[in-house]
């Protein structure tokens, strides 16, 4: 239980905000590249301000606070130049830094321009994503996690949740809500609208644990009926500190990304990379993009899949959790133990110091720690991944599956000797 002070330090991301100061030091995936295939600029919402990216002819991005800083008109509707964004009402250009270098009604003051500057920030392109850092210079090296670079077909899904982001995040920490929101709560659903669960998400946890690492928490479990020697405890997967975590099965690796749009909105993400041994495809130039279903026609959650149950658990709390009214217990040892990171990060930044995760030095590719034989299931989870989770919506559904299940008889024969 915490006090409301406690629970509006954790959860405001404005600016001058502690939390909000704390999650500028890290980058964020804002938009896809094909957004900009028809118009160079777009509005986005970040940390609860609107900004302006854009895309020059040459291929560079930019972002820019969205109000000019004369007459406060929207950038977005401004002419995009190859070294900046000049506004539509008046004509003051900004480079990418947000400097103000051009006032053609102002030009016998030309020491007036020197003293405009817009806030700015820095975007680039990884994985067919936009992404942004708007926080304070040294600029953090934009991490390339192994989901973003590797090879194989990637499809992503996404929304826009009326919820905190930290509720959301919370989740990732939070194992036994396995066992019966996806396994208890589906199987009923089974029985009372005629179809069947997946099976894999139905055994007990018998022991959790969490371990900090470079990058976040690695979480691990162990289920009825297996052991140590399980990838769910030997290898476990890792949380990404602030907002992301890691999740993997055969041949299926998933980012899920948590955008704190403002206060009370996340932009989620389902970031699937598929890549199944033996298997053959097209080169793919950029992610499948589909928007996955929260609510029905009717307003109500849609809860007979993976991520729209998670949608459900986390928007039904409210715009943002009253931790006030809270009572964790034992099981919610990894809620405290991320509470307790947010509240040493925040701590850090105020020091002048690098919050966990902020990478400063070049790499070519982060390869992150995570299970493979997921839930002990292996090839079978698989199917019940793509057809009971959010990838269910995706317009590639039927080629995802095709591909994994003939990778798969390629397998089992080779295994055969046949």
């Amino acid at each position: 239980m915490l006090t409301v002070e406690q629970n509006e330090e954790l959860t405001q991301v404005g600016p001058g905000t502690p939390m909000g100061e704390l999650l500028r030091r890290y980058w964020y995936p804002i938009a896809f590249e094909q957004d900009f295939d028809k118009r160079p600029s777009k509005t986005v919402r970040l940390l609860g301000e609107n900004w302006t990216l854009y895309k020059t002819p040459s291929g560079k991005y930019g972002i820019i606070g969205e109000a000019c800083p004369h007459r406060r008109a929207s950038l977005t509707y401004g002419i995009v130049h190859e070294d900046g964004i000049r506004c539509g009402y008046h004509g003051w250009k900004y480079d990418f830094n947000g400097q103000c270098v051009e006032q053609p009604a102002e030009n016998d003051n030309t020491t007036f321009r020197d003293k405009i500057k817009a806030k700015a920030g820095v975007a680039q392109v990884l994985g067919g994503m936009v992404w942004v850092y708007v926080g304070p210079t040294p600029v953090p090296e934009l991490p390339r996690f192994d989901v973003y670079v590797l090879n194989g077909i990637r499809d992503v899904g996404v929304a826009t949740l009326n919820c905190n982001w930290l509720q959301i995040m919370e989740n990732s920490v939070d194992p036994h809500h396995v066992e019966w929101l996806h396994g208890a709560y589906f199987e009923f659903l089974g029985q009372t609208q005629g179809f069947e669960a997946p099976k894999s998400f139905q055994k007990k946890h018998i022991k959790v644990a969490f371990d900090e690492f470079e990058y976040g928490i690695i979480k691990r479990r162990i289920l009825e009926g297996h052991g140590e020697e399980n990838d769910d405890w030997a290898i476990g997967h890792p949380l990404m500190f602030p907002y992301g975590m890691r999740v993997g099965g055969q041949w299926i690796d998933q980012m899920q990304i948590r955008v704190p749009i403002d206060d009370t909105h996340t932009w989620k993400l389902f970031y699937s990379l598929h890549h199944p041994e033996g298997g053959t495809w097209e080169k793919q130039e950029r992610p499948v993009v589909y928007d996955f279903e929260i609510y029905d026609e009717d307003g109500n959650f849609v809860t007979d899949y993976v991520e729209g149950q998670d949608a459900m658990a986390w928007v039904s709390q409210g715009e943002i959790t009253d931790r006030t009214q809270e009572h964790l217990g034992r099981s919610d040892q990894g809620v405290a133990m991320l509470r307790k990171m947010f509240k040493e990060a925040m701590s850090s930044v105020e020091d002048g110091e690098d919050p966990p995760g902020v990478v400063r030095e070049k790499h070519d590719v982060i390869d992150l720690p995570c299970e493979k034989d997921k839930f002990g299931a292996g090839t079978a989870f698989t199917d019940q991944w793509i057809n009971g989770g959010s990838m269910r919506y995706s317009p590639i559904r039927e080629e995802l599956l095709k591909l994994h299940r003939d990778a798969a008889a390629v397998r089992e024969k080779a295994d055969s000797g046949a």
